[in-house]
């Protein structure tokens, strides 16, 4: 569907073209004064029950935050931690801090504490928020590294009794109603804090995902965001009141950008979900107007499609396939800009009405106007099995540094293996090396204290993605995958291992590529099996396992995942075929650092960490035995050895 199949209440031009003069806080603040009590601002969903806030309440805990803080003694300035989950208390905390200009750094919840207590020291954080008992946990247990933090502010009080005496902690009630009373006391002191921020204050900094190295840090000011925010909102199928449901971390580029930037500038509701688990649930019950979220997302979301499909009878799966096929078909000849024949379009209407939207309705995404996919590149098959279903998804493109996704799909133009094109006020080009660079309003102010890395990667306001591309002849912008992850084999094959990976994904039994090759003569591939879909399969066959090691070195398993990768090799051209696999006895995990906490592939500490495996792949071996390290949430290193077996494609 077009966004000219809805009626959109969308903000204005003329309003749109101010937000630039405004930081968030400030533009919160007029949103309170405009929407008032009679347009929701923010849900959340505890107990099973939905609690709504409107605009006024959204800016009097903003307010009574930013007041608590200033009691505590925070300065204009300094930096503020956020350890918090998806709640509204997220919000409150980084728009308070802001709006005394202090600069806002979320982390990741699912961090250990060595990370956590890097990230602080790297930003020299004056006070933390965290939200409960685990990640206070974190936080106290490296507190002899973080002299520079004056104040732990915990969200959630649950277990938290018998910290009560220690004075560097206290409890965001307790932040609230310090707050409350200097408003009191001084009831025109938030209101002259407000009214001195500038847009082109930094208004909060994340980090980058670290796939190459040491994560940066990256300084955002509220203009790049609410640049960002105007394109988005000139363009995308949103309007005031229409429905946001925040599922990515709030240390994520996305939520940043959608659930503080879009949402606030386009007096949007930005919706919590219960827990992530209930995430599916909460969609049907508040119809969220698009979402953005990640590959992984969208992957794990049609592996589990396709293995139910599988389970289902036969005259449910014959209708599914019949469903496919047609829907596919539409979409081809639409990414082509062919007509599509009237009979195809009235049995693309019948299978629309008797499986997709019931299965759409199912899996949650039957109210969305669009859905997009960001933050690492996806298999146009995923792309296409979506859109054949009748979700309107699209591949989009941005970066951290960028101020979040500048490039999409049109809705009359989607082309599945593409970026599409750049949104308003955004120009691109490409080097002669297939350098991806961009220019715009949004790009980033630069890397905290690294003005050498800002200068390398920021020139003449162009900047230097690091990503190989090219457009094509719709002026459509094709990723090739990270410049320097471009391998070549021993003959000079030039090949993209995310081409590879992502296509392997496709497969509901493959959650993890990692493609090897680079002065090889031939192509490798490290796969992590799909725990859960394996696991059923592996039931419903009667094949007995324990763990995930266990299960993912039985030879039944070993031929099934065979069979999958063949299927891929017949899509590839012959040099990016693959021809030995190994089927990791361990899944990659943030953890261990061989996974961003975006769940991106550390590929270079993959490298060094698994290079006998790697080495055995390019020789005569047909197995290897190995003692493998493995650390546990708690710190905690236990060790595994099995043999793993080298798999012939």
């Amino acid at each position: 569907m077009n966004a000219t199949d809805f009626r959109i209440d969308r903000i204005d031009e003329e309003t749109l073209s101010t937000l630039g003069q405004y930081t968030f806080p400030q533009i919160l603040s007029r949103q309170a004064e405009r929407l008032g009590s009679d347009k929701i601002a923010i849900r959340e969903k505890a107990y099973g029950i939905w609690q709504a806030y409107d605009w006024r309440d959204y800016l009097r805990y903003t307010k009574f935050v930013a007041l608590g803080l200033i009691s505590l003694g925070l300065k204009r300035g300094e930096n503020v931690g956020l350890i918090l989950d998806n709640h509204p208390e997220w919000l409150f905390s980084e728009l308070g801090a802001q709006s005394l200009g202090a600069v806002t750094v979320p982390l990741f919840t699912s961090a250990v504490a060595k990370e956590q207590a890097l990230g602080l020291k790297r930003f020299h954080a004056a006070y933390v928020f965290a939200q409960d008992q685990e990640q206070v946990d974190k936080v106290l247990s490296c507190r002899d590294d973080l002299p520079h933090v004056r104040g732990l502010i915990y969200v959630d009080p649950t277990g938290m009794r018998t910290y009560r005496d220690d004075p560097w902690l206290i409890s965001f009630a307790q932040l609230l109603e310090l707050g409350e009373e200097l408003d009191k006391e001084q009831p025109e002191l938030f209101f002259k804090e407000l009214w001195e921020g500038k847009p082109n204050d930094v208004a909060l900094m994340l980090m980058t995902s670290g796939t190459t190295g040491e994560p940066k840090l990256v300084m955002l000011s509220h203009e790049n965001f609410t640049e960002m925010a105007r394109k988005w909102l000139e363009t995308a199928p949103i309007g005031i009141g229409d429905n946001w449901i925040s599922i990515t971390p709030t240390a994520w580029i996305v939520d940043q950008m959608w659930g503080v930037g879009i949402t606030l500038s386009g007096g949007m509701a930005m919706n919590f979900p219960e827990t992530f688990e209930t995430a599916v649930e909460d969609f049907r019950e508040i119809g969220p107007t698009v979402i953005v979220t990640s590959s992984r997302f969208w992957e794990d979301l049609a592996s589990k499609i396709r293995v139910k499909i599988a389970d289902a009878g036969l005259i449910k799966r014959a209708l599914y396939n019949m469903s496919q096929k047609i829907g596919g078909a539409v979409v081809d000849l639409e990414s082509q800009k062919k007509p599509v024949p009237t009979k195809l379009k009235i049995l693309s209407r019948l299978a629309t009405r008797i499986v997709s939207r019931p299965l759409m309705d199912r899996v949650g995404c039957l109210g969305f106007r669009g859905a997009y996919t960001g933050g690492h590149p996806i298999s146009p098959d995923v792309i296409r099995f979506f859109r054949a279903n009748g979700l309107n998804l699209k591949q989009c493109y941005g970066l951290t540094e960028a101020g979040g996704i500048f490039q999409v799909q049109p809705d009359d133009e989607v082309k599945p293996e593409t970026v599409g094109t750049a949104l308003p006020r955004t120009e691109i080009k490409i080097t002669e090396d297939q350098e991806v660079l961009v220019a715009s309003k949004s790009n980033f102010v630069g890397y905290y204290e690294n003005p050498e890395d800002t200068a390398e990667m920021l020139k003449d306001g162009w900047f230097y993605t690091g990503d190989a591309g090219y457009f094509d002849d719709d002026g459509h912008l094709l990723i090739i995958g990270r410049k320097q992850d471009i391998m070549r084999t021993k003959e000079g094959e030039a090949f993209s291992p995310d081409f590879i990976e992502t296509r392997l994904k496709f497969s509901p039994y493959i959650t993890e590529a990692v493609i090897w090759g680079e002065g090889q003569d031939y192509l490798t591939a490290f796969i992590n099996i799909d725990f859960g879909n394996v696991g059923n399969w592996a039931e419903e066959r009667k094949i007995p396992y324990t763990t995930y090691t266990d299960l993912s070195q039985q030879p039944a398993v070993e031929e099934m995942i065979r069979g999958e990768v063949r299927e891929v090799n017949t899509q590839l051209p012959k040099p990016m075929q693959l021809v030995k696999i190994i089927l990791l006895y361990k899944l990659l995990d943030a953890d261990d650092e061989e996974l961003t906490r975006t769940f991106k592939v550390r590929r270079k500490f993959v490298f060094d960490q698994y290079q006998d495996l790697i080495n055995a792949m390019y020789s005569d071996k047909t197995e290897l035995d190995i003692k493998g390290k493995v650390r546990y949430r708690d710190g905690h290193v236990g060790t595994i050895e099995t043999t793993v077996r080298i798999v012939d494609v």
